[in-house]
């Protein structure tokens, strides 16, 4: 079975974003960054968002070293999403992606939370546009992991079905420490 970071890379280029707006709402080492800013190349723009100033620094600096000049960095929570992005994209963002839990190869105590990640999914369904798509991988081997991604299902879940498409693309049923993968599409 092919990693998770995979399968999500592989559902979203599926879709023909070029031209398009799309957000790394947990922008990490920046490689969604840097396959969203591939997948909108030439003309659209990709928003990195993070709330490690060093998340950003990477990520910049991937996305430099690839020479891709289309994306903005913004340092941040994801549960202030709004006000972190210009005010015109509601209804306007093509995807938006989430890697749940800590920074890979750094401070393990600094990880994303429950109810910011609530608060960052849901606003981040209005910024959608119909057709649209949100994928969020849930890692649960960190404390408070397990918690974050089973809210993350109820709330999928709950979304109106003449709105969204809500799925789960993680083994059935998964393992107690696997992380979780969940696709929301707006109609």
């Amino acid at each position: 079975m092919k990693p998770l970071t995979e399968q999500v890379h592989d559902l979203l280029s599926k879709k023909d974003l070029v031209g398009e707006t799309v957000i790394d709402a947990t922008a990490g080492n920046g490689y969604d960054t840097l396959f969203l800013a591939r997948c909108v190349s030439p003309s659209g723009t990709v928003y990195a968002i993070d709330i490690q100033q060093i998340a950003i620094n990477q990520t910049k600096s991937r996305l430099t070293d690839a020479g891709c000049n289309n994306v903005v960095y913004l340092v941040g929570s994801h549960a202030e999403i709004l006000s972190l992005l210009p005010d015109n994209l509601t209804g306007k963002v093509a995807a938006i992606t989430f890697n749940l839990g800590y920074l890979p190869g750094s401070d393990k105590t600094v990880t994303t939370e429950t109810e910011s990640t609530l608060i960052a999914i849901e606003t981040s369904t209005c910024l959608l546009k119909p057709g649209g798509i949100l994928t969020i991988l849930a890692y649960t081997g960190h404390p408070g992991g397990k918690q974050e991604a089973d809210s993350v299902e109820d709330f999928a879940n709950q979304l109106p079905s003449s709105d969204f498409i809500s799925q789960e693309h993680s083994p059935t049923p998964p393992a107690s420490n696997s992380p979780r993968f969940f696709v929301i599409q707006k109609r």
